[in-house]
């Protein structure tokens, strides 16, 4: 999609001079274009054409509250790269990124990698309006590669999620230099912050990139694990098991209970048949284990068992070492170095809690990092919130519990003690917009 307002060829001039500063210079970019805006949240954005509200539809609820403008200067650009598959602003060039920059700087800086395969806007509704608001400047990249046929980018199995790793160093590290040259004096703090494939992100660069972080927010990241569970041990019973579910089987049932996900998200079950867990086995199937279905390209959709090469028969421990070998380019390992905050929602149907952030808890507490992590379990919470609105008196919002945490991560890093991990139930007598606008830790 084309940014509107043709950014490519002029970007649109909705701020006044007196905002700032209309330049910035982000070391290692090939491209980038710097505009004034006199708002850089997503009102703002949305009405000037510096964003891309497909990137970031259908991640939080609606009644998730806004802010007031923060004036500033946004630079659009992208770091050299030979994949194409992200069109954003006319491009048709990977290794997009954003980067904002407020005038009422508080010295700290948030980076992002973008969930799924979304592209570079995607964390701009759920993470970078609080992060501008509270005055931070706000970088996000699209990883490197976008979309779901991301698996043709790369040489080697795993070479596109270890590319998203180095893409969000290299962002942080240019976002550092621009912002410190922009303002003219250095960033002083740095917090990454990412939900799903960002949340793994997070994950990644504290446990492997720790000194340029001073901590971070996971909002249910993703786990890769060579020896497991990950997402290619759990979706393919799910993918087997759902068809005769769906027609009443109990066995069935108890089958997809078994491979980790929870008592009572059934009701969310078709939905994500339907939308995620048949692509999502698939796309990253054919990432790690090309093998697999031999001259298939990400095999066939919504296939019976029994199928000829059917990933819902993929049988991970089964598969020959060089795909754990893949896995493990990419996996953790719990060894944190900064503090962490980490929210996973107990009815997340596409990441169970007990495959997912369970694990990676205890990961870390067998690293002998426990006392850099606090893990926060939310009562109701789905994977992301694009169906709270549609299970109001089911699903709980995870966005505020993400801006409570934000708000926490700031204070541990000034010595005010985050409540203690715990699963957050729902507040009795809470109404849903009640829910959408406020989430206690503690």
């Amino acid at each position: 999609m084309v940014l509107a307002g043709a950014l490519a060829a002029a970007l649109p001039a909705s701020a006044s001079a007196s905002a700032g500063r209309c330049t910035a210079n982000v070391p290692g970019a090939e491209k980038s274009v710097a505009v004034c805006l006199d708002d850089l949240t997503t009102t703002g954005t949305l009405a000037s054409g510096h964003t891309v509200e497909a990137d970031w539809a259908g991640l939080t609820s609606a009644g998730l509250p806004t802010f007031g403008a923060v004036p500033g200067v946004q630079v659009d650009g992208y770091f050299p790269d030979t994949s194409t598959a992200n069109a954003n602003n006319g491009w048709n060039h990977d290794a997009q990124f954003v980067l904002r920059l407020p005038d009422r700087w508080n010295g700290g800086l948030v980076v992002s990698g973008s969930p799924g395969v979304r592209r570079q806007y995607a964390n701009d509704r759920a993470i970078g309006d609080q992060a501008l608001a509270e005055g931070y400047a706000f970088a996000a990249t699209d990883k490197g590669n976008t979309g779901a046929a991301f698996y043709t980018d790369g040489v080697r199995p795993g070479d596109a999620p270890a590319e998203w790793n180095s893409r969000v160093t290299q962002l942080t590290l240019a976002a550092r230099a621009a912002a410190a040259r922009h303002y003219g004096r250095p960033v002083t703090k740095t917090l990454a912050a990412g939900l799903s494939n960002g949340g793994y992100l997070v994950r990644w660069q504290l446990e492997n990139r720790p000194w340029l972080y001073d901590g971070g927010v996971d909002w249910e990241g993703t786990l890769w694990r060579a020896d497991g569970p990950n997402l290619l041990t759990f979706l393919p019973p799910a993918l087997r098991a759902y068809p005769a579910y769906a027609a009443g089987s109990a066995a069935a049932h108890q089958s997809i209970l078994d491979a980790g996900f929870a008592p009572g998200s059934e009701f969310l079950w078709d939905y994500h048949y339907r939308v995620y867990w048949d692509l999502t086995q698939r796309i990253y199937r054919e990432e790690l284990d090309p093998a697999f279905d031999g001259a298939l390209e990400a095999g066939t959709p919504f296939c019976a068992s029994g199928t000829p090469s059917c990933d819902a028969d993929y049988a991970y421990a089964a598969r020959p070492a060089s795909v754990a070998r893949a896995v493990e380019r990419i996996s953790l390992t719990g060894r944190i170095g900064k503090p962490l905050l980490t929210l996973h929602g107990t009815l997340d149907t596409l990441l169970p809690i007990t495959r997912d952030s369970d694990v990676y808890d205890r990961m870390i507490t067998a690293a002998g990092r426990g006392a850099l992590h606090r893990y926060y379990r939310v009562e109701g919470g789905n994977h992301v919130d694009g169906l709270v609105d549609a299970f109001p008196d089911r699903l709980r919002p995870l966005g505020p519990c993400f801006r409570t945490a934000f708000d926490t991560l700031a204070g541990w890093l000034h010595g005010v003690r985050p409540p203690v991990s715990a699963t957050i139930a729902r507040p009795a007598g809470a109404t849903p917009a009640e829910l959408a606008r406020s989430c206690s830790l503690g």
